[in-house]
């Protein structure tokens, strides 16, 4: 695999990784809490793009760079990406019967949620690539991650 497609792996792995635990703390509240499909779309959304922001934000912080700084890189590198992680994912469990009614200890509610998230990861990775390849998303941060 040549570095732009190893680094646009890499790059969605960080990014699934703020998405999922936004994603499942979202549905895991919102159905404990009995929300409606809307309410537990937009509180997964809110805290998908929270968590994904806030690991590039405490990654980058840790590489040297200021709050301010650190604010403006994780917009950069991850608003793209979180985007089309969360468009997929969250149309997916959509249109699987029954996901969204679906509770907390069901296989249907964890199978959706899984396999939305390995769908958004895999719609990604070509986007992350194509944002690298021309300097932006995960690009911005690449340099100062390899400092």
């Amino acid at each position: 695999m040549n570095s732009s497609w190893s680094t646009a792996v890499s790059a969605t792995v960080h990014c699934l990784t703020g998405c999922a635990i936004g994603e499942v703390l979202g549905m895991v509240l919102s159905t404990w809490w009995g929300w409606g499909n809307t309410g537990s779309i937009l509180l997964s959304v809110a805290l998908a793009f929270f968590f994904g922001y806030l690991l590039t934000f405490s990654s980058v912080r840790r590489h040297g760079a200021s709050p301010r700084e650190g604010v403006r890189l994780a917009l950069a590198s991850d608003t793209v990406s979180i985007t089309t992680m969360e468009i997929v994912d969250n149309l997916f469990i959509l249109v699987v019967p029954g996901a969204m009614a679906a509770g907390l200890a069901t296989g249907l509610f964890w199978w959706s949620l899984a396999v939305s998230l390995v769908i958004a990861f895999v719609l990604t990775v070509p986007v992350n690539r194509w944002l690298i390849s021309r300097g932006k998303g995960h690009a911005v941060v690449h340099e100062l991650h390899h400092r």
